[in-house]
């Protein structure tokens, strides 16, 4: 059965908590850059979860999950979307996750692409994301129609430690499209 992507109200998050933060630590257990190192415990987890619960209320951050039809959840994407005034025509992508078990069959790129509408639905017309270089999904984003446009060498320690370099990626949005 393929998972149901839903949006995340900061009551939904608040009753979904412990399951982001057993999806987060499925990543960081895989070697997954995500800005957690390897040791990272269940109550940290979950805590950055709730450290997201008042941008989700101010609107500035939409989120999603993809759950089983026994509601475990498999997946998630947020979307950031841009403050300032000169900038409002731009978010952000993060925390595309999808679990292990759940890899392999489009899931993370029916997230994206989920994220992707519902920013040219608001108006965006430019996002971006980064990854780290050589993951796998970097070859998600690049079939997706996203440009790499640099590479910090070092930027961020994956879950390891050990220093890796991170992409930068954008892509524009056709208003119209959506």
């Amino acid at each position: 059965m393929t998972p149901t992507v839903r949006p995340l109200t900061p009551e939904a998050l608040d009753a979904r908590r412990d399951a982001l933060a057993d999806l987060l630590l499925d990543a960081v257990a895989d070697g997954a850059s995500v800005g957690f190192l390897a040791g990272t415990g269940r109550r940290e987890a979950a805590a950055w979860w709730d450290g997201l619960r008042l941008s989700l209320a101010a609107g500035t951050r939409l989120l999603w999950t993809a759950e089983d039809a026994a509601g475990r959840v498999l997946g998630t994407v947020s979307l950031v979307r841009e403050e300032k005034p000169n900038g409002r025509h731009r978010a952000e992508v993060a925390k595309l996750l999808v679990h292990r078990d759940a890899r392999g069959a489009g899931l993370g790129r029916r997230l994206l692409r989920h994220a992707e509408d519902a920013a040219r639905r608001g108006g965006t017309t430019l996002l971006l994301l980064d990854t780290q270089t050589g993951s796998p999904a970097e070859h998600l984003y690049r079939t997706s129609g996203w440009t790499a446009f640099g590479t910090v060498p070092g930027h961020a320690a994956a879950p390891d430690g050990t220093l890796a370099d991170t992409t930068y990626y954008y892509k524009r949005l056709d208003p119209a499209e959506g």
